[in-house]
């Protein structure tokens, strides 16, 4: 199953919520009127996709209906996608790991699924033959290692880790090392996700990255932040949080499946003009698909 049905499946709730109300807009509007485009802006705004977004849509769909002379509902159809294609691409959706090692360091709040996108990411980089380590960095969640050993025998990379507790900072010290010492592809980094202690958090994964750049200092590096599509706002609102305190060059969203409202994967891609290279579509291994904006936008609101 490729991109688009497997997305157009994952998507199915917010088809049957987003899509439904988009087609009673388009197809009971006498004319690309006022009322038509509040009841679009409004459609929009239930999807999720943040009123900054949504404003910010609406202020280029009208620029185009009144300085293109788009008069026909199709016309302005398909300027609504083309708007949103444009919002989502804000970057290359591809992870850049072409040094040897690389570094992936995943950040999210805790219950996003962090750990389980890590394991995921690794299973799919060791099936294309690259050599994996894993680094545990989040020593404050009980079994967060433990579960993050799982997955490295579920796909078949290593993993370093230490007692519950432990440094993070010393803890990727040491991954870093083994990585050099075993010839590592890529290395995948878990950290803490206690967002309600912002400082502590900020500096943990500040003192993360130093050790990063001073060990590996030519080495590619990702910064992935890890979202719940299902939290909407809230989840936009960390994005934010977290793209201040850590950088984040990369924005994985999952699950997808299950919220109505998957417009907050173009709301995060506007808010943070950070690319998202990952969504979340269900719990095998290969629901979480490398991101493909032209098909997503399909997936939601049609052809």
């Amino acid at each position: 199953m490729g991109f688009l049905d497997k997305i157009k499946k994952g998507l199915a709730k917010t088809r049957a919520a987003f899509g439904s109300m988009l087609e009673d807009v388009f197809s009971n509007a006498d004319a690309i009127d006022d009322d038509f485009f509040d009841e679009l802006e409004e459609t929009l705004i239930l999807a999720d996709m943040g009123m900054d977004t949504v404003n910010k849509l609406m202020e280029e769909l009208r620029y185009r209906v009144r300085n293109r002379g788009l008069t026909t509902k199709d016309h302005v159809r398909f300027n609504l996608k083309l708007i949103l294609q444009d919002m989502l691409n804000v970057g290359d959706t591809a992870l850049k790991l072409n040094t040897h090692p690389s570094v992936i360091l995943v950040i999210g709040v805790n219950g996003v699924g962090k750990t389980t996108t890590i394991g995921k990411i690794a299973k799919q980089l060791t099936d294309q033959g690259k050599n994996v380590m894993l680094v545990a960095g989040d020593t404050f969640r009980a079994a967060a290692a433990d579960q993050l050993e799982i997955w490295a025998g579920r796909s078949g990379a290593s993993i370093v880790r230490q007692h519950e507790g432990a440094d993070p900072a010393s803890v990727v010290y040491d991954g870093i090392q083994s990585a050099k010492a075993k010839d590592v592809d890529v290395i995948i980094i878990d950290t803490a996700g206690r967002l309600h202690n912002k400082q502590n958090l900020m500096n943990e994964l500040n003192k993360i990255t130093r050790i990063v750049n001073r060990e590996l200092p030519d080495a590619d590096k990702e910064v992935l932040l890890v979202l719940d599509g299902t939290t909407g706002q809230n989840g936009l609102i960390q994005a934010k949080t977290f793209k201040e305190i850590a950088g984040v060059t990369a924005v994985a969203v999952t699950k997808l499946d299950g919220t109505a409202k998957g417009g907050i994967v173009i709301a995060v891609a506007d808010s943070l003009q950070v690319p998202i290279k990952f969504v979340g579509v269900g719990e095998q291994v290969d629901d979480l698909m490398p991101f493909e904006t032209d098909s997503f936008i399909q997936a939601l609101i049609g052809e």
